[in-house]
């Protein structure tokens, strides 16, 4: 996952567009909720405010994550949701247009907290407005059934094996495409060829 951070920091660093159009925010559930700093390469906690937990790829520095404790994974998906609407109100409030945000949920386990049933329910509320685009990657020991909930508009997808390399390259080639475009725009995404499909 760390090496995989780190080749989407470089592939989109890469990408002059990309790197001043393309923000992210890291929000970890091992165990507690915590948005990351990553313009200090994630090791510090930022508040939950989209002004400090968003950065654009070019003040990006990735974070080494450590999985441990419970998946509190219904509050992490609720505080993910807030920092982009808020930070969706602060481009309204400016004026200035936006593609429409990517969620990534990666885990390798299940919800352990009560809430993730209203969070899934958020998450689908908050497609059918086009409000955000959300993906499920599940790593093995990820319960597929529970994730399916997150979304009606795609499955989740199951990581091949340890593969997170070849996901993050896939995102950093779909985000370089989706900047290169204009808001509002179809974009033609990759394949996907680090996940299994299950039918």
């Amino acid at each position: 996952l760390n090496t995989g951070l780190r080749a989407l920091d470089q592939a989109l660093k890469g990408d002059s567009l990309a790197s001043l159009r393309v923000e992210l925010a890291v929000v970890t559930f091992g165990g507690k909720v915590r948005a990351l700093d990553v313009r200090q390469g994630g090791q510090a906690e930022v508040p939950f405010d989209a002004d400090q937990a968003f950065v654009t790829v070019d003040g990006f520095q990735p974070p080494e994550l450590l999985a441990h404790g419970s998946t509190p994974m219904g509050e992490a998906v609720r505080q993910g949701l807030q920092l982009i609407r808020d930070r969706k109100a602060i481009y309204k409030q400016h004026g200035i247009d936006y593609f429409r945000p990517w969620a990534f949920l990666i885990t390798d386990g299940k919800p352990t907290d009560r809430q993730w049933q209203d969070a899934a329910s958020d998450v689908r509320d908050e497609e059918s407005k086009r409000g955000v685009s959300f993906y499920a990657v599940g790593v093995a020991g990820a319960d597929m059934d529970k994730l399916s909930r997150f979304s009606t508009e795609r499955q989740p997808l199951k990581l091949k094996g340890l593969a997170f390399e070849e996901l993050f390259e896939w995102l950093s080639k779909s985000l370089s495409a989706v900047s290169q475009s204009r808001p509002g725009d179809q974009t033609p995404l990759p394949p996907v060829g680090w996940a299994d499909i299950e039918s």
